[in-house]
């Protein structure tokens, strides 16, 4: 056998390979330690030869998938129902790159093996590191999903299917069902919060008279002022009670001072009185108000109706019981306008009962229950139902408010069917 001739250009040129080929081994060792690259360097690094085998496609891309420690390197896939793997990519988990085996998918038999490998490794008998556990359910997790033939088929078609998941399974992100609730529960709560609020709202409408009527009588204020005959009969009784009241002490002051001489009673008279005119009108006017005033706040909250529904709250006010009563009240209504429309189908003429609640809807039934008998009477005598008596009687109101004369209110009437309104009157006699 010849043996071969190695000429000094041949072993240069062997030299310069065997140099340029370590460096490219370090650096893509370095870069991407595959399987392939070590196994290569290790070879060259066995046998030293430049010629050694330099075979970059590892020799099966699924017999030692690399184990993936950090979930982090598991990969995402939309999967908001934990159908298959949740957030993370079922491949991914057992160490396979779905997008890198080209037309070599992993075998049943590639899966079982890394599937025992990582097992073995994050197994939380023997693995105690934090987290150990949940990457093992996570790990088996993707090893039932892609041993079944269905599940991976599925999975593998939804990869780039989002829209069809989301048709199928649905998104846990955009809604969900809130808990059943009790029914019962929530309509005690509403009618107990509505039984207090028409409780409070009747108190407040009752307040709200009684304030008026209590400014009223104190300031004794006219019915052009904004009084009423009420107000005024408060007052008189308040002043009457306070009388009472200023006796009784001036008797309780004489019974403790004892006998007295007439002189010293003249004394002291004297001294109230001197003291009594060095008061302003004004003062002595504020005096009488606040001596007047706890005494019309007690005359008034004695009064529990004011009549028109301002009265004080009871239970007949309250949400429940008024919703007890709603259907006798729409019955007596429909009966009660029924046989009104009746009438007016055989031209019967208004009896007393239809005149009194037409007008009662025409005027408002604060006003019909704040007039006297007398007014009462002439309102069912002016047909207030119809438009154009009402206008008239609301004139009328208006002007017995401004407290004018009889001959003013009639000057006025005649100006108005002149087209001439109180203002422009007014006017004119400036």
């Amino acid at each position: 056998m010849t043996k071969p001739v190695h000429s000094p250009l041949m072993t240069m040129a062997s030299r310069r390979q065997t140099t340029f080929t370590i460096a490219l081994l370090v650096i893509l060792t370095f870069l991407h330690p595959t399987p392939a690259w070590t196994a290569v360097a290790d070879n060259f690094a066995s046998t030293g030869d430049a010629h050694a085998s330099f075979d970059t496609k590892p020799k099966d891309a699924h017999s030692n998938p690399p184990p993936h420690a950090s979930s982090d390197d598991w990969g995402s896939f939309y999967d908001p129902k934990n159908v298959f793997c949740g957030q993370y990519d079922c491949y991914k988990i057992l160490g396979f790159d779905y997008f890198s085996w080209g037309d070599d998918p992993p075998s049943l038999k590639d899966i079982t093996k890394s599937y025992r490998s990582l097992s073995r490794q994050w197994h939380p008998d023997k693995n105690k590191a934090k987290g150990a556990r949940e990457k093992f359910v996570a790990i088996s997790k993707a090893y039932e999903v892609l041993t079944n033939s269905d599940k991976r088929k599925e999975y593998d078609h939804f990869r780039d299917r989002p829209d069809e998941y989301f048709k199928k399974y649905g998104s846990g992100v955009l809604w969900q069902y809130a808990p059943k609730s009790d029914a019962t529960f929530i309509i005690i709560i509403i009618l107990v919060a509505g039984s207090a609020f028409t409780y409070y709202a009747q108190m407040s409408k009752w307040q709200r008279i009684a304030d008026h009527l209590i400014k009223a009588a104190v300031e004794d204020l006219s019915p052009r002022e904004g009084g009423s005959a009420e107000s005024i009969e408060i007052r008189e009784q308040a002043l009457e009670t306070l009388a009472e009241m200023k006796k009784e002490s001036a008797a309780k002051e004489q019974s403790a001072n004892g006998d007295n001489t007439s002189k010293n009673l003249k004394t002291g008279d004297k001294k109230k009185k001197e003291k009594a005119s060095k008061m302003s009108s004004k003062e002595k006017k504020e005096k009488d108000k606040e001596e007047l005033k706890p005494i019309i706040v007690k005359l008034v909250n004695e009064i529990h109706d004011f009549g028109a529904g301002f009265h004080k709250p009871t239970i007949q006010d309250l949400l429940v019981v008024r919703m007890i009563k709603w259907p006798y009240h729409l019955t007596i209504s429909a009966t009660w306008w029924g046989k009104y429309a009746l009438r007016r189908l055989k031209n019967l003429e208004l009896n007393d009962e239809e005149r009194e609640t037409l007008t009662i809807n025409a005027v408002g039934e604060v006003a019909w229950v704040a007039s006297s008998e007398e007014d009462r009477c002439k309102m069912l005598k002016m047909d207030l139902w119809i438009t154009e008596n009402l206008v008239t009687w609301k004139e009328e109101q208006e002007l017995h408010q401004l407290g004018l004369s009889a001959n003013r209110k009639k000057q006025i009437k005649k100006l108005k069917k002149r087209g001439v309104s109180l203002l422009e009157d007014d006017d004119k006699m400036d």
